[in-house]
């Protein structure tokens, strides 16, 4: 067993993509998992799939936020040492023609329900001496046009990460950020941005941008939230996990 198991984590947005595959791979490794979504669906059809408690809820309504701690303190036993923010939702487009409502629901969402999800969590994992993890994005790391709602709310959270470190490390609460790369999951699709196959053709572009010219898997972003949970004396720390995106490489 790894040094997950016993864990009880809480994981957002587990009913798709990163947040699914994370379940997954700590659920595998004996953690007791919770994952919260706002699809009904898609979230009863991931926790019979890795075995995770589930709970149907938006990050965005203060009431879904409290059901989330409290299945997952029931899942725990009554404990809970990990929340991974990992719901978020994608918004693309020209500046001049984005609607000012729609750029303030990915802000909810991406930003301010995951900082209020915190703040609840927070003296939970102050009694267990527990952490959090943000998920990123290397929209922080090379400029996408067209992409800058998200890109911002991930500019947020990252700046969040370090400050929220800062304010709960005295409370012996841990925060760190994972930054993916091109890991090819459902958001551009979901947010009707996209179709699958341009979906698939953009992301396997990203390759000649890479250090490592492959996709990304959800695999290699669970590998890292593992890390980051079990890591007793990092805190604040933004961990790139994006086959060398970041680096600004150039093929001929």
């Amino acid at each position: 067993m790894s040094g997950v198991a016993g864990l009880s984590l809480l994981i957002t947005g587990g009913g798709s993509g990163i947040g699914r595959d994370v379940a997954a791979w700590l659920a595998v490794r004996g953690a007791r998992v919770t994952i919260s979504g706002r699809r009904e669906d898609a979230i009863r059809a991931s926790a019979a799939e890795t075995g995770c408690a589930a709970v149907v809820g938006d990050v965005t309504n203060a009431d879904d936020r409290r059901r989330m701690i409290d299945t997952a303190l029931e899942t725990g036993g009554g404990r809970l040492d990990g929340l991974v923010n990992n719901a978020g939702v994608m918004l693309r487009g020209p500046i001049e023609e984005l609607d000012e409502a729609a750029v303030l629901r990915v802000f909810h969402t991406n930003v301010v329900g995951a900082m209020m999800l915190t703040g609840l969590a927070a003296p939970h994992l102050a009694a267990t001496s527990g952490s959090v993890v943000f998920m990123g994005s290397a929209h922080t790391r090379r400029a996408f046009p067209g992409a800058s709602p998200y890109a911002a709310t991930k500019g947020a959270i990252q700046t969040l990460t370090q400050v929220l470190a800062a304010e709960l490390g005295d409370r012996g609460i841990r925060v760190n950020c994972v930054v993916p790369g091109g890991v090819l999951t459902e958001i551009n699709v979901r947010a009707g941005i996209m179709d699958e196959a341009a979906a698939a053709e953009r992301y396997r572009a990203m390759g000649a941008m890479q250090a490592i010219d492959r996709l990304g898997e959800g695999r290699h972003i669970a590998q890292a939230v593992e890390h980051l949970l079990r890591a007793e004396w990092t805190t604040g720390a933004i961990l790139d996990v994006d086959g060398g995106l970041g680096l600004g490489v150039t093929r001929a």
